[in-house]
């Protein structure tokens, strides 16, 4: 690994003729699945080893994708807590700003609220040079004080880093300054996804995302039960595990959908998934930049979503997808009916959504513009730091 299509910091405009790598730090919750986590790790993975040495912190060093994350990390290192409230949590805040300092961090980025609230004051505390923030929801299912600690914390970086527009948005009605504020939107690998065959009946909707209240997987229940009494060879896979496995389960059996909707939980396998499936559908009443829905364009699938957030800077209505209210099951029903009754639509606007993310959201692009953040505030406010024989570029 080690080169994000080529891309160096001299081509970025910062440091050239680096002696050794820049050691940064990348501060993760876990690695249980997740669209922040799978970015992220994507993001540690592709980063050019030869201009960073990557540490990989973390609160919890468990979860499915642990081991992927960790393949090419320079060290893995865990700082375990279990709340805010608990004084265990600044001693393990402490311990993170000797291990900084210990490790000559030049640049620490936090990569979700809890890293955030922990993270980015105690890199202060070690006067670590570059200290990077990240935004990657709207409406965070935490507690107002959560987010209220989230805001005080993002005092101590000096970028945060949006995921869409929308989060952008977000952050400056949480009064984050305009100027502190890059958008970086989520990348994908597109060649890991191949569109499915044409000219069968569209059949098979899927909905890839974590099973949670925001994903409002309910109003997608009640759309299939509408749909299957004049559609009786549709059939409805969700995709993703959470806390509400059960609630939904018993939701469809309530519904007389248990043999219609089928639960996979987690699945590693997401683009045979889509490439099976006809149809992709993500009901969300809120969205940053949904990784499920980039995946679904990805495989050239006809997508519907509801226009929430990030997903209207990714869905053009009618274009190369569908938008439906949020919070409306009748709505999302009558656009799945308009997919299955004309294939050919569905096809054109499933070949269109390809084309949208082969174009826009590739990982090299997103690898490169964080890249070009890092090496901005580097060459700013760490040229020393890195090493004094570096050259600056102009």
């Amino acid at each position: 690994m080690g080169n994000s299509g080529g891309i160096t910091l001299a081509q970025t405009g910062a440091l050239v003729a680096l002696p050794r790598p820049i050691p940064i730090a990348l501060f993760f919750s876990s690695f249980v699945p997740g669209g922040t986590e799978r970015q992220m790790i994507e993001l540690s993975r592709r980063l050019d080893r030869r201009v960073f040495a990557v540490h990989l912190v973390c609160f919890h060093r468990c979860g499915a994708w642990q081991a992927r994350a960790e393949e090419h990390a320079v060290s893995v290192t865990e700082f375990p807590i279990t709340g805010f409230r608990r004084a265990h949590t600044f001693h393990q805040m402490r311990a993170f700003a000797r291990w900084c300092r210990a490790t000559d961090i030049a640049l620490v980025h936090t990569l979700d609220i809890y890293a955030n609230i922990f993270g980015l004051p105690a890199a202060a505390t070690a006067c670590v040079p570059v200290r990077i923030g990240n935004r990657r929801e709207i409406n965070p299912d935490k507690s107002l004080a959560m987010i209220a600690l989230q805001r005080a914390a993002y005092a101590f970086a000096h970028r945060i880093v949006a995921n869409s527009d929308a989060v952008a948005t977000r952050l400056r009605h949480e009064r984050v300054a305009h100027a502190a504020i890059d958008v970086i939107p989520n990348g994908i690998d597109v060649a890991a996804f191949a569109a499915p065959p044409r000219g069968r009946p569209l059949r098979r909707v899927i909905t890839v995302a974590n099973l949670r209240p925001e994903k409002a997987h309910e109003i997608l229940i009640d759309a299939a039960a509408s749909l299957v009494a004049t559609n009786p060879g549709l059939e409805f896979h969700v995709v993703g595990d959470g806390p509400r496995l059960a609630e939904l389960t018993a939701l469809a059996a309530a519904r007389g959908m248990g043999d219609r909707v089928r639960f996979f939980g987690h699945r590693d396998d997401v683009p045979a998934l889509l490439r099976e499936s006809d149809i992709f559908v993500l009901p969300s009443r809120s969205e940053a930049f949904p990784n499920g829905l980039i995946e679904a364009m990805a495989a050239g699938l006809p997508v519907v979503a509801t226009a929430v957030g990030g997903i209207v800077e990714l869905v053009r209505h009618g274009e190369n997808g569908l938008l439906v209210r949020p919070g409306d099951s009748r709505d999302l029903a009558n656009a799945i009916q308009q997919l299955v009754d004309d294939p050919r639509r569905a096809a054109a606007l499933a070949s269109h959504a390809r084309r949208t993310i082969e174009a826009r959201y590739s990982f090299e692009r997103m690898v490169t513009a964080f890249e070009r953040v890092y090496a901005k505030e580097l060459r700013r406010r760490a040229p020393m730091a890195l090493c004094p024989a570096a050259r600056l570029a102009s």
